[in-house]
C-alpha cells in the first residue's frame, strides 16, 4: 500500500514484451575410454534471432559463447584452499578452452522476426552458452550411458570422465559421480 507503481509487480512484468531467441544445439563427442580424454568431433546450431542487422557480429557472439560454454562444461572451476582463498587466481591456475579445444562449428539461422520491436531483432548474447553448456553436458552423459552414467558434475575434466567409466564397469551405482 502507497508504494510506486513502478514497484508494482503487474505493472513491471505486464507492460514489457520480451523477444527471447530460439534454437537447438546438437555436439558429437567422443570419449577414450582408457584415459577419459573427450574431444568434440562435431557441434552445430541453429538459431532464431529475428531480424539480424549484423551478421558478422552476431556469427561472433555465437561462436564466442560457444567456447564460453564448452569451457564451462570441461574445464573452468574456481577452487579454494581451506582458509577461503582463492587458489584458482589468475589465468595461470584457472583453466580455460584455447583455440585448439574449440571444434569447428556448422551454424546456421532460421530467423522469425519478433512482433515486439520494429526491427524484428531478439537477443543473442547469451544463446551461445547457454545451447553449448547443456549440449556438451548431455552429449558426455549420453556417451557414457552404456557404462550407466547418468549424471556427472561440471567441470568434465578427463579425471572425472575416467573415474565415471571406471566406475561403471565395477558397480550397477554409477549413476552418479561427483
Amino acid at each position: 500500500e502507497g508504494a510506486p507503481t513502478s514497484l508494482d509487480v503487474d505493472h513491471a512484468s505486464s507492460d514489457v514484451q520480451s523477444t527471447f531467441p530460439n534454437g537447438c544445439h546438437v555436439a558429437e563427442v567422443e570419449i577414450d575410454p582408457d584415459t577419459g580424454v573427450l574431444t568434440i568431433a562435431r557441434y552445430s546450431a541453429v538459431n532464431d534471432f529475428g531480424t539480424i542487422v549484423n551478421p558478422m557480429i552476431v556469427a561472433g557472439q555465437l561462436h564466442g559463447g560457444v567456447a564460453q560454454g564448452i569451457g564451462q562444461a570441461l574445464m573452468e572451476k574456481v577452487s579454494y584452499d581451506s582458509s577461503g582463498q582463492p587458489i584458482t587466481g589468475s589465468f595461470m591456475d584457472y583453466a580455460m578452452p584455447r583455440a585448439g579445444d574449440i571444434p569447428l562449428m556448422a551454424i546456421g539461422d532460421h530467423p522469425s522476426p519478433a512482433t515486439t520491436n520494429p526491427l524484428g531483432s531478439k537477443g543473442c548474447g547469451e544463446a551461445g552458452c547457454a545451447g553449448s553448456l547443456a549440449t556438451v553436458v548431455n552429449a558426455v552423459v549420453d556417451a557414457l550411458g552404456d557404462y550407466g552414467v547418468t549424471h556427472l558434475d561440471m567441470p568434465l575434466t578427463s579425471e572425472r570422465i575416467w573415474r565415471a567409466i571406471h566406475a561403471g564397469k565395477t558397480s550397477d551405482k554409477a549413476s552418479k559421480v561427483a
